[in-house]
């Protein structure tokens, strides 16, 4: 009787433990966009992410992972990260580049010239000061990047291989200035949607095509509104790994260095999958039905020459030369590498 009295004792103070250290366990709600599916790279990352974490930390760090917008698009998330009522999100750059302009740098369309580049520039000391210089600037602590794909063109009316071919389409652009100076430049119009309303906005043409990488074309269903697509690659898009910096400096040191490693793990399958998808496109895209539009080299000069200068003038005249200039020397030293 004695035993049993001492073993529901000891079962009862395990039970108490267990729940005071849930109770303490730190909260941090995390939001992106893709589906709730392990098919869509930033939800297989997330879910890398909360399985590393709360086994690093004992459960220390409790991670909710909310998919599919569930928490509001991207403008709202960081809304969320400034007030504290999002600890955690991954946001592409359109809604980055509103809140904080350098980021519109990474809009210029033909700079980057494979994967390889993009990821040792961005990984290395341009993205690093561009990074710290954003925390101090928004409160938001951005701890990497991952791709949110290399973006090409598609829309319901026509193939789309020159710049000339854009002339009178409606394209939808992310919901910062720099992308719709981008679509325009070539002789469309732009329409700034934000992602939630997309397959709508195709659905009931108030669009007529938009530029997205193959992972977010597939994931959001958008082929089912949009018969062509040109690969012309314009632009490395991506997806920030962003967290509240007021709840970052709240962490101990060893919940810092598990965020910290498991950011590395998820963003390596966000970029693995992201990637395999882009490098796959025209397979991919042409099962779901599309009409690939290959884009030649010379095509492609076409859409950069007419491109690169416009966005660049915007952006040097929205953030001044610093940035642009900082990026033009990464990518230079990299090429001479």
């Amino acid at each position: 009787m004695r035993n049993l009295s001492k073993f529901l004792s000891a079962t009862a103070a395990l039970a108490i433990a267990a729940s005071t250290a849930a109770a303490q366990a730190k909260e941090l709600k995390y939001a992106h966009f893709q589906a709730a599916d392990l098919a869509s790279p930033k939800q297989a990352a997330a879910l890398a992410f909360e399985t590393c974490v709360e086994g690093k930390t004992s459960g220390g760090i409790d991670v909710q992972v909310y998919p599919a917008s569930q928490l509001g698009d991207g403008s709202q998330v960081i809304e969320g990260l400034q007030l504290g009522t999002i600890q955690m999100g991954v946001v592409h750059d359109g809604p980055i580049s509103a809140v904080y302009k350098p980021f519109a740098v990474l809009a210029m369309p033909y700079v980057f010239d494979d994967q390889a580049m993009a990821w040792a520039i961005m990984d290395g000391a341009f993205g690093k000061e561009m990074f710290e210089d954003m925390r101090k600037e928004t409160g938001i602590r951005v701890l990497g990047v991952a791709d949110n794909g290399v973006r090409n063109f598609t829309n319901s009316k026509r193939p789309v291989a020159e710049p000339d071919d854009m002339k009178g389409l409606k394209i939808r652009v992310q919901t910062a200035p720099v992308w719709t100076r981008l679509v325009e430049s070539l002789g469309a119009s732009a329409t700034p949607v934000p992602w939630p309303e997309l397959p709508g906005a195709l659905q009931q043409g108030v669009v007529d095509g938009q530029e997205n990488g193959v992972t977010n074309i597939v994931d959001a269903s958008l082929y089912q509104h949009q018969k062509y697509v040109s690969l012309d690659g314009h632009v490395f898009s991506w997806h920030a790994y962003m967290i509240a910096d007021a709840f970052y400096e709240g962490l101990t040191d060893a919940e810092k260095t598990a965020v910290n490693q498991c950011v590395e793990i998820a963003k390596v399958i966000h970029r693995g999958m992201t990637a395999a998808q882009d490098a796959n496109a025209a397979t991919i895209l042409a099962a779901k039905g599309m009409e690939v539009v290959p884009v030649s080299p010379e095509q492609k000069a076409k859409f950069r020459e007419l491109s690169q200068p416009a966005v660049r003038e915007f952006i040097v005249g929205e953030i001044g030369e610093d940035w642009p200039n900082k990026l033009d020397a990464a990518v230079a030293a990299y090429r001479d590498q």
